[in-house]
């Protein structure tokens, strides 16, 4: 499965773009539509500046690598709204999280809900505008309009 153009512009609407380095709210170097990282394997530090265009490029080529990762069986929308979240978070605590262990074992969990709004928080603190993506999220995952 690969992520539809719902992830993508779920994604985008959420992150926004940012052509030249910044600080985000978890205190990383980040830059163009949330990228911490190049895909050479460089950290994206401060001073850094791309274009659109690289900005498209290095979205596309984490979602398509990363997205090969999530191994549950979901429909497109569930597996959309988990590339979101794990956009966000990272593989690796996405593939370590409850949430994924209750996708793996029943898609369908209403639960499930209730494990995409506990990641509200960065550097820390709860987030407003990570609890109104989690919901967004969570409502894409258990929209059943395919």
């Amino acid at each position: 499965m690969t992520p539809s153009q719902k992830a993508i512009d779920l994604i985008k609407k959420w992150e926004g773009i940012k052509l030249t380095a910044y600080k985000c709210s978890a205190g990383r170097w980040t830059i163009g539509y949330g990228s911490t990282m190049y895909i050479n394997g460089d950290k994206v530090k401060e001073g850094d500046k791309i274009t659109k265009e690289k900005a498209e490029e290095l979205l596309m080529w984490f979602l398509t690598k990363k997205s090969l990762l999530i191994r549950a069986s979901v429909n497109q929308n569930q597996f959309d709204a988990l590339c979101s979240l794990m956009y966000n978070i990272g593989i690796g605590a996405l593939l370590d999280s409850i949430l994924y262990k209750k996708v793996r074992i029943n898609p369908n969990d209403k639960d499930i809900r209730n494990e995409f709004m506990r990641w509200k928080f960065a550097g820390g603190k709860i987030v407003q505008g990570l609890l109104n993506r989690r919901k967004e999220e969570a409502d894409l995952y258990f929209n059943t309009n395919l």
